[in-house]
């Protein structure tokens, strides 16, 4: 996925760097950062991508492959000065035309909710998952 200066890019890193570090705090919490990046990096049935603008990270997407038409969006992330304006879109629409999946779904918090309802994805609340904190499941069909 080429658009000028923009592309998407597997991330294989054996170290994580620092703006791919922050994007992943912003999806985990801080104190899983680590653990979560050495699944992507170890795991064969999870992948980590990178959105680049302009030779920056500015929004990465992971995933886990539950089967070959069927896989969970495990992070998506876009830095805070590039929100808005489709990034998160774009990386969801790249991971969609390049695996042909018919079925991809994430779980999110109420902060999420209508990023993945704009893309089309039905919302169902799973309810208080942790006290206080409702968390809803995002489900894509194409």
């Amino acid at each position: 996925m080429q658009e000028g200066t923009c592309f998407m890019k597997e991330i294989k890193s054996t170290s994580i760097q620092p703006n791919v570090r922050e994007l992943l705090s912003f999806a985990t919490s801080e104190k899983n950062v680590e653990k979560e990046y050495e699944i992507y990096m170890q795991s064969p049935i999870r992948e980590l991508y990178g959105y680049d603008l302009e030779d920056e990270v500015v929004g990465c997407i992971g995933i886990e492959f539950l089967s070959p038409k069927r896989c969970e969006i495990k992070h998506v992330a876009v830095s805070l000065n590039h929100r808005g304006v489709g990034i998160g879109s774009k990386m969801i629409s790249f991971i969609l035309e390049k695996y042909s999946s018919p079925f991809m779904f994430a779980e999110t918090d109420k902060d999420a909710v209508n990023f993945y309802k704009n893309y089309g994805f039905k919302i169902a609340s799973l309810g208080e998952k942790y006290p206080g904190v409702e968390r809803f499941q995002c489900i894509l069909k194409s």
